[in-house]
């Protein structure tokens, strides 16, 4: 049925914001029909997603597989466990075997060849003494280790490459030697370097401890020679809060949405960068490597590190049109499929979600002149009276 469009007043506006703040309840997702953020630039998306890794004791072993000590048996080795060839895994993520070499030569700058290995993903038993917190009987590992004539390095990627903005958060650290890098991104490739599209995060632990790198790549030029300049605009060098390291568990958020890449740690803004954000849809990206270049550095032969993983949630947006329930219509721009609007951001525990405002029924929604961007002014005003209480 066809509704006639209604304006939104300031007093509808303040009640309907006031209800959703007090009342938001739990919800199964099956429920939702769209899923509205916080922070500073809070957005829509249609489809969520969450996978955990805190309680695999199936899959987990106490320290990881043995590192393979040849190349070829490093980029061929199987998965580390039945969980990697799961539909719980492989509906959505895929492990790579890729190197970093070329006719005659290395990739960049790379002095050491970098092998990637799904030998290097697992599931590991957590340390009985582990101060992590909350508790996690396990967790998901991407391992990077320096071999004598190679670099052995980790990399999953999601299987499509049609997200399309995104809200991505989650639970990890970094442990081990410096010399590495542990990195999550969006990223859209490209035949020429200023082409290329991705918001990324990267742990570089050569560096401080306490510092975070953050680029909507690319970051720099080339002359075509290996010279090149440095954009300043296209980064930010942000410090954990709360005096954390990167060793130390922490909730990273990268929000990836029209206007600019907005990147969280534990629910504090610590970078936003507007220049050059990435505006066509992309696939994700999460590794742990090396290649003794001049980002990561050269990291002694015999020693590694580690990025390590409680869980990951997803608030996206898709132009792939899917068979799965949950991703249906998650490209849809529609207002009036935004009819029961929910948060992850105010749901009792992670992975959940829970009801803003909305019914389930699209005959009984009035809509809003404006559409989601009244519903967003709403949503502002929510979270200025949530300061206020």
């Amino acid at each position: 049925m066809h509704h006639p469009f209604a304006f939104l007043t300031t007093a509808q506006c303040f009640a309907l914001a006031t209800t959703a703040l007090a009342a938001a309840t739990p919800i199964s997702d099956s429920k939702c029909t769209c899923y509205l953020t916080n922070g500073t630039e809070p957005a829509f998306y249609k489809a969520h997603r969450f996978f955990d890794f805190r309680d695999l004791t199936d899959y987990a072993s106490s320290n990881g597989p043995d590192v393979l000590p040849s190349v070829q048996d490093t980029s061929s080795a199987p998965p580390t466990s039945s969980f990697f060839t799961s539909d719980l895994w492989t509906s959505t993520w895929q492990t790579q075997s890729w190197n970093n070499s070329k006719p005659g030569k290395l990739n960049g700058d790379a002095t050491i060849l970098m092998v990637n290995s799904p030998n290097n993903i697992y599931i590991q038993a957590a340390d009985t003494h582990d101060s992590a917190s909350p508790p996690s009987s396990t967790y998901l590992t991407l391992r990077t280790s320096r071999q004598r004539t190679f670099q052995s390095s980790s990399e999953f990627q999601a299987v499509s490459s049609a997200y399309y903005y995104l809200s991505l958060r989650m639970l990890a650290r970094t442990t081990g030697s410096p010399g590495a890098v542990s990195a999550v991104f969006t990223y859209r490739d490209a035949k020429t370097l200023p082409e290329i599209q991705e918001a990324d995060m990267e742990i570089v632990t050569r560096g401080p401890k306490n510092r975070v790198q953050y680029t909507n790549q690319p970051s720099y030029t080339t002359d075509g020679s290996g010279g090149g300049d440095v954009i300043a605009r296209a980064s930010r060098n942000a410090t954990l809060p709360h005096g954390k390291t990167w060793s130390d568990w922490a909730v990273y958020r990268l929000d990836w949405t029209p206007k600019q890449s907005v990147w969280y740690i534990d629910g504090q803004q610590v970078a936003s960068i507007a220049f050059q954000v990435p505006r066509d849809p992309a696939g994700i990206h999460v590794n742990s490597w090396s290649d003794g270049g001049s980002w990561s550095g050269n990291m002694s032969v015999g020693d590694q590190a580690s990025l390590q993983i409680q869980w990951i949630e997803m608030l996206y947006n898709t132009t792939e049109k899917t068979t799965e329930k949950r991703d249906e219509d998650a490209s849809s721009g529609d207002d009036q499929g935004c009819r029961v609007v929910c948060s992850i951001d105010e749901a009792p525990q992670v992975g959940a979600a829970a009801k803003l405002w909305g019914v389930e029924s699209s005959q009984a929604v009035m809509p809003v002149r404006g559409g989601r961007r009244a519903l967003l002014l709403c949503w502002v005003v929510s979270l200025v009276l949530a300061q206020t209480v």
